[in-house]
């Protein structure tokens, strides 16, 4: 008798960065295709969606930071526990840009691996009329110092939010086959009339 072994797959982001610069955006728009223009404070929120992809399933955790860097300990959980992190800032906020770099030096000092998966993200490129952050720069410091992938988003306006969770999956190793499902992830989705699935949040950095 042989017995069918479905493959399971797990992967833990993290997004990183000051209050205020989107992050939230970032992963309601991944996830439920959303906007929401007005900024809402968070502490620690885990969202979990499986996607079943030709067979195999693929649960994907992604937490959601505290931009207040309040909760240390905990902070230092939740780099410890994952395996890849989205650092975002602001391009019309060049403090959080700093901020940036020293979530960079705390996740390489805490997985004591300079090679760890890392998408520095440059999200609110909307108010380009507003932007004091050069790109250029940016880009020059990913490609000669910190050999880091790096992209510029706009969760309002859904520009390259899909491509940040891609290239984080890719530098988490998970099978590039899987890779095509995140285009069409909302065919996991319930077909139940209009009703998009609820996040499944938790107040914790644990892994259970």
């Amino acid at each position: 008798m042989s017995l069918e072994v479905k493959e399971k797959t797990e992967v833990r982001l993290v997004f990183l960065g000051a209050a205020g610069v989107g992050k939230t955006a970032l992963i309601s728009r991944f996830l439920q295709d959303t906007f929401e223009p007005k900024h809402r404070r968070t502490v620690e929120e885990l969202h979990s969606k499986e996607f079943d992809i030709g067979g195999a399933k693929v649960t994907i955790h992604i937490m959601d930071t505290s931009g207040s860097y309040s909760f240390p300990a905990m902070r230092k959980l939740c780099i410890q526990n994952s395996d890849a992190f989205a650092l975002v800032y602001a391009i019309n906020d060049p403090e959080s840009l700093e901020a940036v770099k020293s979530l960079r030096d705390e996740i390489l000092a805490v997985k004591e691996d300079k090679f760890t998966p890392i998408v520095v993200v440059g999200n609110k490129t909307d108010r380009h009329g507003e932007r004091t952050v050069s790109s250029k720069d940016v880009l020059s410091t990913m490609e000669l110092d910190w050999n880091n992938s790096f992209l510029e988003t706009s969760a309002k306006e859904n520009n390259n939010v899909l491509e940040v969770f891609r290239e984080l999956l890719q530098q988490a190793n998970l099978p590039s086959r899987l890779s095509p499902a995140l285009r069409r992830r909302r065919e996991t989705f319930p077909k139940d009339g209009n009703k998009r699935p609820p996040m499944n949040k938790t107040n914790s950095c644990l892994i259970s």
